[in-house]
């Protein structure tokens, strides 16, 4: 699995670099592969609304009133079918290339069973909803799809009749047939909406909507697409004939042929293994999960900020069970947490700046506490030496996690709060600070990127001090697989600190005044 795993994250790396390139992290594709998978959802939705107005169900004008559509009515309806049938295609590429890019980014197992199981009924809804829809042009291509899919389900014990002489004989269908497929159509869409809300349900701040920028330039090449290359029909259905010589959408349609070559049990063989697979996966291996985060009641008022950070929804907020003066207090769902530590950065208390002997947070991880993490980075910067002392701060899923001596690893830089930052720096432990984390478009916890650079820009709780200077500080995102890259970064950034002034640190300023927080810090990252 590791092997398969890593060679596929080596395929998508040599994608996603040029696509931040073009663009940029935010607005690349790859990491917006949910919500373009929804976007392209609601196109087929409202296309396929526009076309049911001009759709005729019967047997006898099914086809004659798709042709007005194509043909006719090209300039408006004929557009609409292309954007019906493209967008229903992108959508299969958008949940094909979203199951692998998660499978290598190992999101899959823990607590992330449930979205990835879920997502099996959603394959196979959406290829009942379009194979289904195939049937309603009743061309050639339709007869063949209905005379196959017939010869399927025939395979399986649950009818009582053979289905599939319904296709063989001229006079044996009527239009029910098409009421039948319009309902299966319409009902079975509406199945796959409701199994696409139950996959995120479990998922903290779900991207359901892409970036406008992103939904406007998809639009754009499904229309460029529609009138280069409009769907059109591949002559009417001849019950008389056996189909041959047609068109296959190789997206929805690529086992079709293998019936001719396997025979129908082979076919349901395969779709029952790789159904079985699916569902198992996130059970082979089994991921050992490291104990849940714990709160400690005398260091938590309830602030919510611990809540609102988590990106598995694993912590909420419950009513005071001691007899501090709070009304709430933080409750983990140890079945939910991943132990990322995004939590322990987010908590107010969660400063090294302490004098006790024994550090101690609101939120804390009982296998890497923070006093850990303090002791970490205050072992790790004795052993810095000569000019530009940079010490790196890496998650474990990044590229800095496998450097030796000036480096502290941990769950996820989120992990570490703002005033570690200010620590290492105020007490001279370092010259300099980089913060090294996944690629900005595969954060391995999702959120942690994002989180790690709102705080240090001062728009998100907790706030990087205002004295702590920024040029100091360089932040470097990279996947484990561009070690390289993040490596001459982190050296170019010691540079630069060698050849810096001493430092001295300005004096702080109020954090409750909006008009003074601190500008956005200038981040130091390469495309990933």
């Amino acid at each position: 699995m590791n092997v398969i795993r890593k060679v596929l994250r080596a395929g998508f790396e040599l994608i996603e670099r040029p696509f931040d390139r073009l663009f940029s992290p935010s607005l690349n594709p790859l990491a917006q592969l949910g919500a373009l998978g929804f976007f392209f959802f609601w196109i087929v939705a409202v296309s396929g609304i526009y076309l049911f107005i001009f759709f005729d169900t019967g047997i006898d004008r099914a086809y004659q009133s798709v042709e007005y559509i194509s043909r006719d009515q090209w300039f408006h309806a004929g557009v609409m079918r292309s954007f019906h049938r493209y967008a229903s295609d992108l959508m299969v590429v958008m949940v094909a290339v979203h199951l692998l890019r998660e499978f290598s980014l190992d999101h899959y197992r823990g607590v992330r069973w449930f979205s990835w199981f879920t997502g099996l009924p959603i394959i196979w809804l959406l290829y009942v909803s379009g194979i289904t829809g195939y049937w309603l042009v009743w061309d050639k291509l339709a007869q063949f799809v209905a005379l196959v899919s017939s010869e399927l389900l025939d395979w399986l014990p649950i009818f009582g009749e053979p289905i599939a002489r319904n296709f063989i004989a001229t006079g044996t269908l009527t239009s029910r047939f098409f009421s039948l497929m319009v309902f299966m159509h319409v009902a079975v869409p509406l199945f796959l909406l409701f199994i696409m809300w139950v996959h995120i349900l479990r998922i903290s701040r779900p991207k359901v909507n892409p970036p406008r920028t992103l939904a406007l330039m998809s639009l754009a090449a499904l229309l460029a697409v529609s009138i280069w290359r409009p769907a059109l029909s591949q002559g009417p259905a001849d019950l008389a004939k056996v189909p041959n010589n047609v068109g296959l959408d190789w997206f929805y349609l690529p086992l079709y042929p293998l019936t001719e070559l396997w025979g129908n049990g082979a076919v349901w063989a395969f779709l029952g293994a790789f159904s079985l697979m699916i569902a198992l996966m996130p059970w082979l291996p089994p991921l050992r999960r490291a104990r849940a985060a714990v709160i400690d009641l005398d260091h938590c008022n309830g602030c919510a900020r611990c809540a609102e950070d988590c990106p598995y929804e694993a912590i909420r907020l419950v009513p005071r069970t001691d007899k501090l003066p709070f009304p709430t207090q933080a409750e983990v769902n140890p079945t939910l947490c991943v132990s990322c530590g995004i939590c322990v950065g987010s908590c107010p208390s969660s400063t090294p700046f302490r004098r006790t002997d024994e550090l101690k947070t609101g939120i804390d991880l009982p296998e890497y506490s923070l006093r850990e993490l303090r002791e970490r980075v205050m072992d790790t910067a004795a052993g810095l030496s000569g000019p530009g002392r940079v010490l790196v701060l890496a998650c474990e899923h990044g590229a800095a996690a496998g450097r030796l001596g000036d480096t502290v690893v941990m769950p996820c830089v989120a992990m570490a709060p703002p005033s570690l930052i200010d620590f290492i720096l105020s007490r001279d432990l370092a010259d300099g600070v980089v913060v090294a984390g996944c690629a900005e478009s595969a954060c391995y916890n999702r959120l942690g990127v994002q989180w790690t650079e709102q705080r240090f820009a001062a728009e998100r709780d907790p706030y990087l001090r205002a004295r702590v200077p920024r040029e100091r500080i360089a932040m470097v995102w990279a996947s484990a697989l561009a070690a390289s890259r993040a490596e001459t970064e982190i050296a170019e950034f010691a540079e630069r600190v060698a050849a810096m002034p001493p430092k001295r640190l300005r004096s702080p300023l109020p954090v409750s005044s909006p008009t003074r927080q601190p500008k956005a810090l200038e981040t130091e990252r390469g495309a990933t």
